[in-house]
């Protein structure tokens, strides 16, 4: 059995409004384990014999049934989320920056943005696997960043998500709890 983090994609900040207590009832209906919410963006922690693929399938059919909308997740196990907090090179409070770790389910798609975003020489962002992507902004420029401008795009929404890095520790402490 192995420990999941799962992260959807554009709930409850401007796309589709679900809370947390339905969409944790919604997901004890599948063969998951141990499922929790954590904070109101759409991040569950939960236990499955599942791999992560059908974890994954069985998450967005769950989403697009209960609340009728293309749903999107990136599903890490619990472990893979630790290895990005330690991996990250930011800070996950600071008065000054924004650090932020985007998720994807798909390596290609996500070489994709970083290349676009400005690769290796766009010293605000470091490449933590083919799953994650590390960045940081100023206060204040967070929806001005190339890579949040770009990552809102069609082509990178169905395949990509971004949390706060504070976020991520929460994910991980409530998987570990």
């Amino acid at each position: 059995m192995s420990t999941y983090a799962v992260f959807l994609r554009g709930i409850n900040v401007g796309g589709a409004k679900i809370k947390m207590v339905d969409l944790r009832e919604a997901v004890e209906t599948l063969p998951l384990e141990n499922v929790s919410t954590v904070l109101a963006t759409g991040n569950i922690v939960c236990d499955s014999d599942a791999d992560m693929a059908e974890v994954k399938t069985l998450v967005e059919g769950c989403l697009r049934m209960h609340f009728g909308y293309e749903a999107w997740v990136v599903v890490l196990t619990l472990e893979r989320v630790n290895e990005f907090i330690a991996a990250s090179p930011y800070p996950a409070d600071s008065k000054e920056f924004h650090s932020y770790v985007t998720l994807s389910s798909d390596p290609a798609v996500l070489d994709e943005l970083y290349r676009l975003a400005g690769g290796e020489q766009n010293q605000n962002q470091t490449r933590l696997g083919p799953e994650a992507i590390a960045w940081q902004v100023r206060v204040g420029e967070t929806l001005d960043s190339p890579i949040n401008k770009l990552s809102n795009k069609p082509k990178f929404k169905k395949a990509t998500t971004t949390r706060n890095l504070r976020t991520l520790h929460k994910v991980a402490d409530a998987g570990s709890a």
